[in-house]
């Protein structure tokens, strides 16, 4: 049995669907910090079947608009002497701003560098997309 010890100050994010652990360690960049981080993949889960931990030895400002993008599922629990002192859940953003590109070539955010991407969720075809602010051209994400 695998025994990875609680820590005593920082953040473990929880419940992330299988697989989606070592994109979310990427995107924080993890690897480049100099405290201690443990990446758990495909750990026993009641609720997921399989699901990967991610426990940080440190406070460190996390987005969680670029945390739903990856995986809805997850939780954040902010561990302090020990104890759980606060636990989010993250959602689907309903706004999205400057964490991709819109797929129109033409759109003013692709070639105006004073210009963020901003996309709001809209449902279409059953499927969820984000809506570009300016040209309001479907993008599906991918981050």
């Amino acid at each position: 049995m695998l025994k990875v010890n609680s820590i005593n100050c920082g953040i473990v994010i929880d419940h992330i669907t299988a697989g989606n652990g070592i994109k979310i360690f990427e995107k924080l960049k993890l690897s480049d910090v100099n405290f201690p981080v443990v990446l758990l993949i495909n750990v026993p889960s009641n609720r997921l079947g399989k699901k990967d931990i991610i426990k940080i030895e440190n406070k460190i400002d996390l987005d969680l608009t670029m945390l739903g993008l990856i995986d809805p599922s997850i939780t954040v629990n902010i561990i302090e002497n020990d104890i759980i002192v606060n636990k989010m859940n993250v959602n689907i953003p309903r706004e999205v701003a400057g964490l991709f590109k819109c797929k129109n070539p033409r759109c003013v955010s692709n070639f105006d560098e004073y210009v963020t991407p901003k996309f709001t969720l809209q449902h279409a075809n059953g499927k969820m997309h984000y809506s570009c602010n300016y040209c309001e051209e479907l993008t599906t994400y991918s981050i």
